[in-house]
């Protein structure tokens, strides 16, 4: 494949604070970035070349979007995806169209790793009241149930105690189709991120333990426990087929429990992932920046650690006031999104390396 050269134009939809690492990841390596979202408060723009606000509808605004850009990627995964094929049609897009198409369904994700040989969750996708109610007559209860779409972070999604919650669940998640899935025994989370070219190139990194509070991560560790090493090499695989299957450009984060026969897929993102930034400073090649190479066509950079240890923690709302005393504490690195500051709101991380 034909590298893209810098000074080439990367458009990034979205802009949250993925597309604003992104952006500095692309200005390192000489990329210029326009950022498209329709949000007032975009995060990104503060990082990018330039900023377009509007809706990702707008076939003028999609056209422009298209002709001022040689590559485009996207940073999350919740938008439409009526206007990302149709910027395909004009533009490289990367990840493709179909990747999105699987991540944003919960039901097709599900189906589609289970046909690759995964391991997942007991599950059943239900439309009514009385499909759940079949639902956890045969998957049983504790359970999760899930909207199809749209849900990240912990929202849409409520739990399921015993048989009796069912009519308050299918009401809170407002009658929506939606998964029901059971709950898995386990001893920890992780994530297996790579990074794919579209000849098909491909390397990943060590999997981070993940843990989460209030379905938020919190914290990213390395190395991982010994749970998590017995799990990797085969849900590295998984994520593999998964990435080869879908002919998949750029980085993919999957999420995995480590369960007692092997690991258990949970949900995989279409993007850059959370459980990753802590390979800014600590792998050699960032999540970002191997993003950046895989969509440009350039080599694939090194996963390696960079610390014997490493620790990603996520600041949630007023986490961040500490900023001065995470900047006085030897070994941190901070990292703050530049918004304006809210309760249950990402701010920011501070990655952690020891020796």
């Amino acid at each position: 494949m034909t590298p893209l050269p810098p000074g080439s134009t990367i458009g990034i939809l979205g802009g949250g604070q993925l597309g604003r690492m992104l952006a500095v990841a692309a200005a390192q390596l000489g990329y210029n970035t326009r950022i498209l979202a329709p949000d007032e408060e975009a995060v990104a723009a503060q990082t990018a070349s330039s900023f377009t606000r509007a809706d990702y509808h707008s076939r003028i605004v999609l056209d422009e979007f298209a002709a001022a850009a040689d590559v485009i990627t996207y940073e999350f995964e919740n938008i439409a995806l009526e206007p990302v094929t149709y910027l395909a049609g004009k533009v490289p897009v990367h990840p493709a169209p179909a990747a999105l198409g699987v991540a944003q369904d919960r039901a097709t994700e599900k189906a589609f790793v289970r046909d690759l040989g995964g391991r997942t969750a007991p599950w059943a996708k239900v439309e009514t009241l009385a499909e759940l109610e079949a639902a956890v007559a045969e998957i049983g209860t504790p359970a999760i149930l899930k909207t199809l779409r749209m849900g990240y972070d912990g929202k849409g999604q409520v739990r399921l105690t015993a048989p009796g919650d069912v009519a308050a669940a299918w009401e809170a998640i407002g009658r929506r189709p939606a998964i029901l899935e059971g709950f898995v025994t386990f001893s920890h989370e992780f994530s297996i991120i790579l990074a794919r070219r579209g000849d098909g190139q491909m390397v990943s990194y060590p999997p981070p333990w993940n843990e989460h509070k209030d379905g938020v991560l919190a914290r990213s560790t390395l190395p991982a426990p010994a749970e998590v090493a017995a799990s990797w090499g085969e849900a590295a695989a998984l994520a593999g087929r998964i990435a080869d299957q879908l002919e998949y450009v750029g980085v993919l984060a999957c999420e995995f429990f480590a369960g007692a026969d092997g690991p258990v897929f949970n949900e995989m993102a279409p993007r850059v992932h959370n459980s990753g930034h802590w390979t800014i400073e600590g792998a050699v090649c960032s999540q970002f920046e191997n993003h950046i190479r895989a969509i440009c066509g350039l080599p694939l950079g090194d996963t390696g650690l960079t610390a014997p240890t490493v620790a990603m923690e996520n600041l949630i709302g007023h986490d961040a006031d500490r900023w001065a005393e995470i900047l006085a504490e030897p070994g941190a690195h901070l990292h703050l999104y530049g918004k304006e500051t809210r309760p249950g709101r990402k701010m920011g991380h501070v990655t952690r390396l020891g020796r």
